[in-house]
């Protein structure tokens, strides 16, 4: 339910924009620079999000939450984060109470998403989730049910669909310049070792199809440009006495999409991979890396190059996000980009435990 602090304070906005005159709204840009808070400070928080977000121009690094103490001394004197900003996992729902914080950035296992952002929106906070999501698609839509009854905004950290290469791929499922789409092949992943911590535990998130298989799938789909209609998926483990609780090492999924598309897809915790390739009726093109946190580059068949861009992932995604909120617009990854591929995460998981068969996917 929508607490009480949050609706006045979204009602105080309404009137006051009531009282503006219309052409003033239509052509201004927003002034305003919301403030946000990290919640889970691991090894993406520190080394990507925190520096990505000294470099934003609409929001801005103002609030922690961790539940290792001992991390507080260096954010505060890296960031300046005051003492009233600062919270831990137990007392984190009285940030309901602080003006100063508009965004709650979940970046946490998996396995607690759904958790903090319900506790987020339910404090009256626009929410960012890392990927992938939440474990299953009821998780998902749960989190998007509560983001709407507090009438917060819901993005999915999908950093790749604001980087420059990936939104040309995302233009060309639109306007074809090669023909009809035929094929999608992509493959990502990295070999981890004993020291991967929960990425080894499928109960957490774990294994290479829950952690890193949002990554080709999301790919298939804004490659594409459509939503998949089945799938078939074969599960192999190298490293048994690694992987536990039903973490796979590997996963290979083949992917039927309507028109007769087909994509093959990787997903590894065994060996290094990175690339997205698909073959159009007149020719095909690549991104090589395609998901990699910088130089994400590709080529075509008739010999064009699409040259790394000069930016920052993370920055452009976090400004773009928090110009939607600034704006009302709606967010270019929302809780549906999120839920559609753990749907599909599940299936694969589904497929591969059944010896490879078949799971239809329902349309949502």
């Amino acid at each position: 339910m929508q607490n009480r602090r949050s609706f006045i304070k979204k009602s105080g906005l309404a009137v006051a924009a009531t009282t503006i005159p219309f052409p003033y709204l239509a052509c201004s840009k927003p002034s305003k620079k919301l403030g946000i808070a990290l919640l889970g400070l691991g090894s993406y928080a520190t080394n990507n999000l925190a520096p990505a977000l000294q470099k934003t121009q609409h929001i801005e690094l103002r609030g922690i939450v961790t539940g290792s103490p001992e991390k507080i001394p260096t954010w505060k004197d890296r960031y300046g984060i005051k003492d009233s900003n600062i919270y831990n996992y137990e007392n984190f729902s009285s940030i309901v109470d602080n003006d100063d914080i508009d965004v709650v950035y979940i970046v946490t296992p998996t396995f607690l998403h759904k958790k903090f952002c319900i506790l987020a929106a339910e404090a009256g906070k626009h929410v960012f989730c890392e990927k992938p999501m939440a474990m299953t698609v009821a998780e998902c839509q749960e989190i998007i049910d509560v983001c709407e009854t507090n009438g917060v905004k819901l993005a999915i950290g999908y950093r790749m669909q604001h980087e420059e290469n990936t939104k040309t791929i995302i233009e060309w499922s639109k306007t074809q310049p090669y023909g009809a789409i035929e094929q999608v092949h992509t493959e990502a992943g990295f070999k981890i070792g004993a020291d991967a911590g929960w990425r080894l535990d499928g109960a957490k998130g774990g294994g290479a199809i829950y952690d890193m298989g949002v990554y080709p799938i999301n790919a298939m789909r804004y490659a594409t440009g459509l939503e998949p209609v089945s799938l078939t998926a074969k599960h192999v483990t190298q490293r048994n006495t690694l992987f536990t609780n039903g973490a796979e090492e590997i996963t290979y999924f083949d992917v039927e999409f309507p028109d007769g598309i087909t994509a093959k897809g990787r997903v590894t915790y065994a060996d290094n991979v990175n690339f997205l390739k698909v073959d159009c009726k007149d020719g095909n093109y690549e991104l090589s890396p395609f998901q990699s946190y910088t130089g994400v580059q590709g080529s075509t068949s008739d010999g064009k190059k699409l040259e790394p861009c000069n930016c920052n992932q993370q920055t452009l995604q976090m400004d773009n996000d928090a110009l939607s909120i600034l704006e009302n617009k709606e967010i270019i990854a929302p809780g549906i980009e999120g839920l559609r591929d753990i749907q599909i995460v599940e299936a694969a998981l589904e497929s591969g435990r059944t010896n490879g068969a078949k799971v239809l996917l329902e349309q949502y």
